[in-house]
Order: structure tokens, then C-alpha cells, then sequence
């Protein structure tokens, strides 16, 4: 039995829920967690869903470097300039819109 790595098996989550928002509306990577099923949760040696945050706060923040989403906090875009590290608290992330 092969395993999946966590990416692959949050992707899915990822992308379903920020395609099916329409900018400017925006998820909580607390959303993704919490659509994985129990069985992925498993897989992944995930007690509940809070343990997934640090994967999907990163895998979101990969997406913003290569230009997928925006993440927010406070309603306000974070800076390119500003790192994963320096955030706390709650984020949201949109997909960014093509022109």
C-alpha cells in the first residue's frame, strides 16, 4: 500500500473550497482541516483536525508565493515581505484573481 503524502491528500479540500468561493469572499484554513475525512485524518496520524493547521497554513502560504492566493488577516492582504513565522492569529486565504 502506498501512502500519499499530506499535500496530496489536503489538495483536494484546498482546492474545492477556494474554487468554490468567488474573490472576494475568502476560506479559514480551519475549513480544509475540517473537511478531511476520518479516514484521512488517519492516514495522516492526525488526531483531529486542529493537528493538519501547520501543513495547511503552509501549503497555503506556498500558494501565495507562487501567486495562487492572497492571505488575509484582519480583513487586510499580508506582504510578501512578512513570513509564515511572523504571523499569528487567524488567516484567510482567497483565490487571486486573474485579470
Amino acid at each position: 500500500m502506498t501512502q500519499s503524502t499530506p499535500e496530496a491528500i489536503i489538495e483536494p479540500h484546498l482546492s474545492r473550497l477556494l474554487t468554490a468561493r468567488e474573490s472576494p469572499k475568502t476560506i479559514c484554513p480551519s475549513e480544509v482541516a475540517r473537511a478531511l475525512l476520518p479516514a484521512e485524518l488517519k492516514s495522516l496520524g492526525a488526531l483531529e483536525w486542529k493537528d493538519l493547521m501547520p501543513v495547511i497554513r503552509e501549503m497555503l502560504w506556498k500558494m501565495r508565493d507562487g501567486g495562487e492566493v492572497q492571505i488575509l488577516q484582519k480583513g487586510s492582504p499580508i506582504p510578501h515581505d512578512v513570513s509564515l513565522e511572523d504571523i499569528r492569529g487567524p488567516i484567510r486565504a482567497r483565490r487571486v484573481t486573474q485579470s
